[in-house]
C-alpha cells in the first residue's frame, strides 16, 4: 500500500508550473473597464443633457433679443464734426473701436435706399467698389484728423490705393464693418500709409493698402 501513486500525483502537482504574474492579473482587466463603461455612458448622457439645457435656453430668447447692439465710440454727430463729407457720400455711420494715432473700426449700414441701387444694380443691388474703398478712407480719414496725428479737416485728402481686392459681394441689408490702421507716417509731409480690411458677418469682403495725405498751408 505504500506503493501508492499518491506520491507520483503530488510529484506531478509539483511539476505543474506556476502561472506567470502577468497571466493571473489579466483577467480582472476586462471587468474593469466593463465596470468603467456605464461611468462613461452617464458621463456622456448628462453632458448631452446639459447642451440640451443650453440650447433650449437659446430657444427660448427670441432671435431679436439675441444679438447685443454695436458699441458707440463716435456716432453720427461726431462723425459729421471731424470729417467735411455730407450726403450722399459720408459713408461711416458710427465708429465702434478706435485707438488714436493707430486704427479705427467703422460701420455702413448699407440699405435699399442708397442712392447708389437704383444704378447699381435694379434687378441685383451691389455696393460699388469704389464706394466700399471710399467708405474705408473715410474710416481711415477718422484715424488722421484726430489730435493724436494732427491733421487738418480742410486740408484733407484721399491719395491712391495700392493691391485692393474685392473678396465677396456686399449686398442691400448688410453692415460694412472697416478696420483702417496707420501703418507708415511721415509727420513731415502729412502722408500716411494705412492697412485697410472690410467685413460683413465676419466674411473678409475687401482689402486694400491706402495712401491718405493731410496737407497744411
Amino acid at each position: 500500500m505504500e506503493a501508492v501513486a499518491v506520491p507520483r500525483s503530488a510529484a506531478a502537482c509539483r511539476a505543474v508550473p506556476a502561472l506567470p504574474a502577468s497571466r493571473t492579473t489579466a483577467c480582472p482587466l476586462p471587468r474593469l473597464a466593463l465596470s468603467a463603461a456605464p461611468g462613461r455612458r452617464l458621463v456622456a448622457r448628462r453632458a448631452a443633457a446639459a447642451g440640451d439645457n443650453v440650447e433650449t435656453a437659446q430657444e427660448t430668447v427670441p432671435i431679436e433679443k439675441r444679438f447685443p447692439p454695436f458699441p458707440s465710440v463716435m456716432d453720427i454727430k461726431q462723425i459729421r464734426e471731424i470729417l467735411p463729407h455730407r450726403f450722399p457720400f459720408l459713408l461711416v455711420d458710427r465708429v465702434i473701436e478706435y485707438k488714436g494715432g493707430e486704427y479705427a473700426v467703422g460701420i455702413k449700414n448699407v440699405t435699399i435706399n442708397d442712392n447708389f441701387f437704383p444704378g447699381h444694380f435694379p434687378e441685383r443691388p451691389i455696393m460699388p467698389g469704389v464706394l466700399m474703398v471710399e467708405a474705408m478712407a473715410q474710416v481711415g480719414g477718422l484715424v488722421m484728423l484726430q489730435p493724436e496725428v494732427g491733421g487738418s479737416r480742410d486740408n484733407f485728402f484721399f491719395a491712391g490705393i495700392d493691391k485692393v481686392r474685392f473678396r465677396k459681394p456686399v449686398i442691400a441689408g448688410d453692415t460694412l464693418i472697416m478696420r483702417m490702421t496707420l501703418t507708415k507716417y511721415q509727420k513731415r509731409f502729412g502722408l500716411a500709409k494705412m492697412e485697410g480690411k472690410a467685413y460683413v458677418g465676419g466674411d473678409l469682403v475687401c482689402e486694400g493698402e491706402f495712401l491718405l495725405v493731410s496737407a497744411t498751408e
